[in-house]
């Protein structure tokens, strides 16, 4: 192996995921200094990949999410050929192994998932223990290294900026992330959220809403039931709130891409769990407060309750979410 390997990841197609998969990329750089790493991944991930020192580049995955396109695989493998020594395949499925394959990288490192013999030269184990733990298992594929918590930096000149455009100020309000991609089994109610607002209001704290322009429907609700709140869903790039979280005194949210992200820019974060188990996929902050009732229907994993009542989220009360919040707002935020 070369001191100075280059090596191309198959990223994730899920912030959340992309966020994790830093614990990748923190050991292969522990196991290779002076190692070049750059991601495949689709263009949304270039803002959150740039605030990784690790990361050289991104480069722009050209297929649509789901699509086998076979033909193009290997025609933009080809186009790779002779530019990298190792390849780390994080997706599970058959044809995120394909583009490797054919850029005939000499060591492509996954777990077998669905059955990936031939398209990968190095196999790593994912015992069932870890198989839905995320970021344990893409550290896993460096096989080596110490497991580090993923770390976004800060670009302060534009949070700076961001804070003046909305009228906020840094330590003196509260992020809330009331979306999920997945599915409404991740989403605690509307309804819970603007009490919560309202009871931070009362606090002392402005509220900012924070999703993408899918979530300005539940949003807009929030902000309806909370009047006083800055709904910011679908207003700002990913950059921007990544920036924005970052200066927050506190941020809760659901299971979701921004929950890691709050962690990862350091912020204490409260997060709240429905369909899925904190046990697999919780923030990897310092300071955090995990909310779950851990019913006996839970975890079930669905985008959709499958019995329909969705109790897992609708009977957490407010004041339990609250009681969370005020455990981490105890200690005196650092200037």
């Amino acid at each position: 192996m070369a001191e100075s390997p280059t090596i191309l990841v198959i990223g994730p197609r899920w912030v959340g995921d992309m966020v994790m998969a830093q614990c990748l990329f923190s050991a292969l750089k522990q196991l290779h200094p002076n190692a070049a790493i750059d991601v495949l991944a689709p263009a949304w991930a270039a803002p959150l990949v740039k605030r990784m020192p690790e990361i050289r580049q991104q480069i722009d995955f050209p297929l649509k999410p789901g699509a086998l396109e076979f033909t193009h695989r290997r025609r933009f493998g080809r186009l790779l050929r002779g530019r990298y020594d190792m390849a780390y395949i994080l997706p599970g499925s058959w044809k995120s192994a394909l583009i490797p394959f054919f850029a005939r990288i000499p060591r492509r490192v996954g777990n077998l998932r669905e059955m990936r013999y031939g398209l990968l030269t190095d196999i790593v184990p994912l015992p069932d223990a870890v198989k839905r733990r995320t970021a344990q298992a893409y550290f896993g594929l460096a096989q080596g290294g110490t497991f580090r918590a993923p770390r976004l930096s800060i670009d302060a000149e534009k949070q700076a900026a961001l804070l003046d455009r909305f009228g906020l100020q840094a330590g003196k309000f509260v992020a809330l992330m009331p979306g999920a991609e997945f599915g409404p089994a991740k989403r605690w109610p509307s309804e819970s959220y603007a009490g919560l607002a309202r009871d931070f209001m009362a606090k002392g704290f402005k509220i900012a809403l924070f999703g993408s322009k899918n979530d300005r429907d539940v949003t807009t609700e929030i902000a309806a039931l909370a009047p006083g709140v800055v709904d910011l869903a679908g207003q700002t790039r990913l950059e921007d709130a990544i920036d924005l979280i970052g200066a927050a005194r506190l941020a809760v949210s659901n299971d979701s891409g921004l929950m890691h992200v709050a962690a990862a820019v350091g912020t204490p974060i409260v997060a709240v769990y429905g369909s899925t188990s904190p046990q697999n996929t919780p923030p990897l902050a310092e300071r955090r407060e995990l909310v779950w009732l851990g019913l006996s229907c839970s975890p079930c994993h669905k985008k959709v309750c499958p019995l329909g009542h969705l109790n897992c989220l609708k009977t957490l009360e407010v004041a339990q979410v609250a009681a969370a919040a005020d455990r981490l707002l105890e200690v005196p935020a650092t200037a």
